[in-house]
């Protein structure tokens, strides 16, 4: 493990910021809002913001404010914050994000967790929180070869726990990383204190018993699933073709931008713009990294090798594990799909805790810090009884 510090290059700072400049737009179209895709006017603002607003050596500051280390795991660099608290009794909690977002969704939440004594919580209830990036993702590359499938890398989190010196650890995630986090509390069970979650995707199994005397928000529930198809079109092209989509997402940063940032009003608590969720200058450093880093290509890749496991066209995603150990879900209410507590009750008896949160969406450290935090605390004293 080597020490890491985020320092971009001032050619390429000066680089993003010319190729912004000498976008080459398409023709204006008639305005219908965000339904056939990112509005042009919208993007035009924000880029224009890109240019001569946001300071990514700020951003950057910020991000450094954290201890960075990359290591080596089953041949591929792998980037992760390592963030240790001052209290004894912390519990280790290992945070992986997915795909749109980035590390940067938990700088909000990393304090609080590791030393809530200085937020104003109880000290007893702290974590060491390790977050590390997919491998494609961010500072976690370049990749040099395929096939880095969801089990694969929850072998090498338990590796990189094992070698962070950490015996019993939490593991918990949304997006992506719920998938890790469930193989891990599945694969290295004898680590894992509990397994937390805050998306979870219980489609039907298309048993017609399954659904006798659901509750009508319920049913509503499953008709949200059916109905997501139309904003599905990200996953099947980089679940299938990855890298004809590398080539433009590399080469056009206002592409690479458009291309994530409408997942920010389309899973979040957004109104009408991404921004009534997230920060704006959250946003473009999130985009940043990305086009720093020239992993679009990569990390829609990690769709290709985990087809198996999303909704395609073609194939029924293949059922999530049954966790053997406690398992919390936190339910963001604007997430993309809300999972049926019944239904996954009986596809994993282990659920101990389930939290209806009032607000937020699909990333939930980001949009909503706090009730983050307190649900992982939540979680923490019903599974270790302090």
């Amino acid at each position: 493990m080597r020490p890491f510090r985020v320092d971009i290059a001032q050619d390429a700072v000066d680089d993003l910021r010319s190729r912004l400049a000498a976008t080459r737009w398409p023709d204006p179209t008639p305005d219908v809002g965000w339904s056939r895709g990112v509005p042009q006017h919208y993007l035009r603002q924000l880029v224009e913001y890109w240019i001569d607003g946001f300071d990514w050596r700020a951003a950057e500051a910020r991000i450094n404010e954290f201890p960075q280390y990359l290591t080596t795991l089953d041949g591929t660099t792998v980037h992760f914050l390592h963030v240790r608290s001052p209290e004894p009794n912390a519990v280790p909690l290992l945070l992986t994000p997915g795909w749109p977002g980035s590390f940067v969704e938990f700088l909000d939440v990393i304090g609080p967790l590791t030393d809530p004594r200085a937020h104003g919580a109880d000290p007893d209830e702290a974590f060491d929180v390790v977050v590390p990036s997919l491998p494609g993702f961010g500072f976690s590359g370049p990749i040099t070869e395929h096939g880095w499938t969801v089990p694969r890398v929850a072998g090498m989190w338990a590796s990189l726990m094992a070698s962070l010196g950490y015996r019993r650890y939490l593991p918990q995630g949304g997006d992506l990383g719920t998938f890790v986090s469930l193989l891990l509390g599945l694969t290295d069970s004898e680590h894992v204190l509990g397994t937390h979650v805050n998306f979870l995707f219980t489609p039907p199994t298309g048993d017609p018993h399954e659904l006798d005397g659901l509750e009508p928000a319920d049913l509503a529930r499953l008709q949200q699933l059916a109905e997501t198809t139309d904003g599905q079109g990200y996953m099947k092209v980089q679940a299938t073709r990855p890298q004809t989509l590398g080539y433009a997402l590399t080469d056009s940063p206002v592409g690479q931008l458009a291309w994530i940032v409408e997942k920010f009003l389309e899973w979040t608590a957004a109104d009408k713009v991404p921004e009534d969720a997230v920060d704006r200058d959250w946003l473009l450093t999130n985009a940043a990294l990305y086009w720093f880093t020239a992993t679009a290509g990569s990390s829609a890749h990690f769709y290709y090798d985990n087809a198996p496991f999303l909704p395609t066209s073609s194939t029924a995603p293949q059922p999530l594990p049954a966790v053997p150990g406690p398992l919390g879900v936190a339910v963001y209410p604007q997430d993309i799909t809300l999972p049926v507590r019944r239904l996954a009750e009986q596809r994993m008896p282990s659920i101990v805790h389930w939290a209806e949160q009032p607000r937020g969406g699909h990333f939930a450290a980001l949009e909503q810090p706090e009730l983050f935090v307190a649900d992982l605390r939540s979680f923490r004293r019903r599974i270790t009884g302090g």
